[in-house]
Formats: structure tokens, sequence, C-alpha cells
């Protein structure tokens, strides 16, 4: 994709945190059976939320994990000016209000091929789809997301201060091509890794540039309509290789990044369990995350169960192999 911007479009360019983007990218990994490639499974509330009919009316709007495909608009709408604090109720304000034609357009852009769904064709069909949606995004984000939100917002924060050093002191174009491994800056267009091939052109318009911490890895594009013209990118991709043990929380959770880091050596369940103070149950809960993603493995040692960091977790923690020491028990 490319996407030539104007001089006036380049100056309105910001970066904003979309609490929609994060909320529907967070929806579909409760969706994988795999769960999110990085913040492991969504937790059973999740996937509780999911049977609300109306957060089942957006599962079946969002493009199923893993796999290529537009998902409406209308569930990311731009973020727009003010208060990061109201920024998603109004995000959610701009869903409901969606004219009827836009909504119908979009449903049937998503299912090009047919297929569309019995549920999304009457609520299309009734002009209650933009309303409901609202609800279930408003559902999902109480049930499933709400308490992790200050962590990822934390995050976000951090990485919109990353971004706009970079653009004081390097400058917009040097910004842009640090952005993303799939963005680029040609000193008059964006060019977007994509399987959509489009060029489009944006003038006079306001470009918003929106940090992840649950897209990942996936850029998500809307940049065809110049009033919700939105490019979200997932932070640190192609970078993990960078990260620190101090940076782990922002990925995985606070808990979670602690025990990764505390793996050098093997340890049971039960010595984790008192180093951290947390319960034994949610020490094998993070274990088991932590062994599905493939950043831990395991072994049996006489009577005990010993877990260590894999190469993929020494490489996520930011320790060589080579650095590594003896991986031999240590108080």
């Amino acid at each position: 994709m490319v996407a030539h911007l104007d001089g006036p479009s380049l100056a309105r360019l910001r970066l904003a945190i979309s609490p929609a983007a994060e909320v529907t990218s967070w929806l579909r990994a409760a969706l994988s059976r795999f769960g999110h490639p990085v913040h492991g499974d969504p937790g059973p509330a999740a996937r509780a939320a999911l049977r609300h009919p109306d957060v089942a009316l957006v599962a079946e709007l969002v493009t199923p994990p893993g796999r290529l495909g537009y998902t409406p608009d209308l569930l990311t709408p731009k973020p727009p000016l003010g208060p990061l604090d109201t920024v998603f109720d109004q995000q959610l304000a701009a869903m409901a209000a969606t004219p009827a034609d836009a909504v119908a357009m979009q449903v049937n852009e998503r299912f090009p091929a047919g297929g569309m769904p019995a549920r999304v064709r009457a609520a299309v069909d009734d002009g209650t789809l933009a309303r409901r949606v609202t609800d279930g995004l408003r559902h999902f984000w109480q049930a499933a997301l709400a308490e992790r939100w200050p962590a990822v917002r934390a995050t976000l924060e951090a990485e919109l201060a990353v971004r706009a050093t970079a653009m004081a002191t390097a400058g917009v174009g040097s910004m842009l091509n640090g952005l993303h491994p799939g963005v680029g800056w040609t000193g008059r267009s964006l060019t977007i890794d994509s399987s959509y091939r489009i060029t489009t052109a944006l003038t006079g318009a306001e470009l918003v540039l929106a940090p992840s911490a649950l897209a990942w890895p996936q850029l998500s594009t809307q940049l065809c309509d110049e009033g919700n013209a939105v490019l979200v990118y997932p932070i640190g991709a192609g970078r993990a290789q960078q990260r620190r043990a101090g940076r782990l929380g922002d990925l995985v959770g606070v808990s979670r990044a602690a025990i990764l880091a505390d793996l050098n050596v093997p340890r049971s369940t039960g010595q984790l369990s008192e180093r951290h103070r947390l319960a034994p149950a949610t020490v094998s809960y993070h274990l088991g995350v932590l062994l599905r993603s493939g950043l831990v493995v395991r072994a049996r040692e006489r009577h005990s169960v010993l877990y260590r960091r894999s190469d993929h977790g020494d490489e996520l923690v930011g320790c060589r192999s080579d650095q590594g020491a003896t991986r031999s028990a240590s108080p």
C-alpha cells in the first residue's frame, strides 16, 4: 500500500492511543485457541464474554486470527483529540453514530464473497448493528481488558514518548522510517507492507499513528477515508532480541515477566511461588502460558518438575545462551 501525503497532511500527523483498536485486538486474541502470540491466554473472563450476544456479533465482524481480510473501520474509529481518559467513550460514541449506509458498505466489504452470518444480516437490515457492536465492545472491555488497561496504557504512553522524542530530534521522516519494519517514508509517501495493492492520497487530512501493544504483529491501516485515517502499528515488532528483562512487564505482565526473568536457572513451581509470593496455582498458570509460548522448557528431576528459560526466552529477556552461565539451581 502507498499513501501520498501532501504538506498539510504531514503537518497534521499526530501520535495517539486508540483504546478501540486495543480492545478489538484483544477480542481477536480471545477467538484464537492459541491465545495472543505475546501475552498468552486472554483468560476465562474474555472467553465467557464472547458468549454475550453483542460481543458475538462483533466477533463475526473481526477478521479471524491468522487470516488476512478486512475488519470494518467502524470498530476502530480514529482516536480524537483530548484527554486519554475520555477517548474510548468518544470512540464508542462515534461507532454508535456510524450512518446506516456506511455500516452496510463496510459489512459487505467484510464478506465480499457472500456468506454473511444471519445475525449480522439481521442487524444490518434492522439498523441496530452500529449500536449493538458498540455495546459489545463496551461489554468486552469491562469483562476482559479494563483490569489490564493501566499496564497496557503505561506501555503505550512510553512508546508515544519515544516516538515524540524521535520526531523532535531527527524529524518526522526519520520517525516514520523507524516506526515499524513494514513502514517506510520516501519523502512524499508512506509505503506499507500490506496484502492490499492500493495507492491513496491524503490531502489536508489528519493521519493518526496509533501504537498497539495487543495487535502484535499485524499492521492495520485505515487510509482510504480521509476523515478516519489511522495507521495502527504493533510496538516492538522485529526488535524482540533488543528487549531487556526490565521491559518484559510491558509485554507479558509484571508477574509473568518476573517469573521468566527468574528462570535463568531451573526452578520448581513451589520455589517460584515462595520467591515471588504468589499462589502456586497462579504460578502454574503463568508457567503454562510461558510453556505454550515456547519461552520456557521443563524437565523432571527426581520428584520435581523444573522449569527454565528456553533459547527463545533468553532472547526475549536479552540474555544470549552463551552468557547464561551454568544452568544449575540457586537459592
